[in-house]
């Protein structure tokens, strides 16, 4: 049997606390790498929260336009054709800084809901002023599954960018919502946002409502 030229430089000792030390870093890069993928157990089956992989934009970008486009009271693709190309190709706005397209992935790997996190405002994206604060994060476009309503998937996504605000120090966090949306304007609510009407704009002939989250 070949010794290890580094046994033979070392003693066994001290070789075999190397290995513990690799071991550990090993663990501990793991981690970290999976640190952005919390899971969660719900009615049964595990959710995952990640970036999404470009290889998934396409899928994201269908159910994006599938959850808007049967919003009652939301315009219509032929109503604003721009805004729902941007819906479809949603993963080009991870081009611009400090922007991920997050998404919860059921245990049978399908995206099931997701929602665009901005840690700063400045490619928020939208009209009105929201664009002009400064150390506060935002997140738009939040869509589930009409199949996989009522399991909280929604407050998962939402908690997910509330915590990686706290992460960056951040003290505020905005979303804007619409009259469409206000089956998720309690969940907002109870999650600690309040309204902030200093933020609202009106898009096309459609009025947005600002909200603002105190972390």
């Amino acid at each position: 049997m070949v010794e290890s030229p580094i046994k033979r430089i070392i003693s066994p000792r001290i070789f075999h606390r190397l290995i513990i030390i690799f071991v550990l870093i090993l663990q501990v890069t793991y981690n970290l790498t999976n640190e952005l993928q919390p899971s969660f157990k719900m009615n049964n089956q595990e959710l995952k929260i990640r970036n999404a992989k470009p290889e998934e934009f396409e899928e994201v970008g269908r159910l994006m336009v599938k959850v808007y486009s049967q919003l009652e009271g939301f315009p219509k693709e032929s109503e604003q054709p721009e805004y729902y190309k941007m819906l479809l190709n949603v993963g080009n706005l991870t081009e611009k800084e400090n922007t991920k397209l997050l998404v919860a992935i059921s245990d049978e790997n399908k995206v099931v809901g997701t929602v665009v996190y901005f840690s700063d405002l400045k490619n928020y994206g939208s009209s009105g002023t929201v664009t002009e604060i400064k150390n506060a994060s935002g997140f738009r476009l939040l869509a589930v599954d009409p199949k996989e309503r009522g399991k909280g998937i929604g407050k998962l996504l939402s908690k997910e960018c509330i915590n990686r605000a706290k992460k960056l120090n951040q003290n505020q966090l905005f979303i804007h919502s619409t009259e469409s949306m206000k089956i998720a304007w309690g969940m907002y609510e109870r999650l600690g946002f309040s309204r902030y009407t200093e933020i609202d704009f009106i898009q096309g002939k459609l009025p947005v409502f600002g909200f603002k989250l105190s972390i």
